[in-house]
């Protein structure tokens, strides 16, 4: 799907991934690609709580995504809501997880290429996904 109005940005670090984690931030003049997820409205808060919505760290957005085929859907979406912090760029590790998500669901060349030529901070060792979101 294509997200219209929204960049992507990276901004606040995370000592779970060791660099800056991916948000979408509102800008008139950009796009983003990603994938949409149908699920049931039961799982909304284990997705929240994923996300760190009851830590402050995101906040739910509704936003209007365009699929390939023209279709405008609503959609629920996340947007960092904890301070700036950090470099602004994601750690290897966590640009690689970015990139083979967008691979496996196939997300157009350009906006792979785009991806692969983010600049990241060259950690690439061990990450704690276990690490409560809070923690900085």
């Amino acid at each position: 799907m294509c997200l219209q109005g929204f960049r992507l940005d990276f901004s606040h670090f995370s000592k779970r991934w060791q660099g800056a984690v991916a948000t979408i931030v509102e800008d008139a003049e950009q796009h983003v690609w990603g994938v949409i997820w149908e699920l049931d409205e039961q799982h909304r808060e284990t997705l929240d709580n994923q996300e760190g919505v009851h830590q402050g760290i995101y906040r739910p957005l509704s936003v209007m995504a365009e699929t390939p085929d023209g279709r405008r859907l609503a959609c629920r979406s996340y947007q960092l809501a904890a301070p700036p912090g950090g470099d602004g760029r994601p750690s290897a590790v966590y640009k690689r997880v970015i990139l083979l998500g967008a691979t496996e669901n196939a997300l157009p060349d350009a906006y792979l290429r785009f991806l692969a030529a983010l600049p990241d901070n060259g950690y690439s060792g061990d990450v704690d996904v276990g690490l409560d979101l809070g923690q900085t």
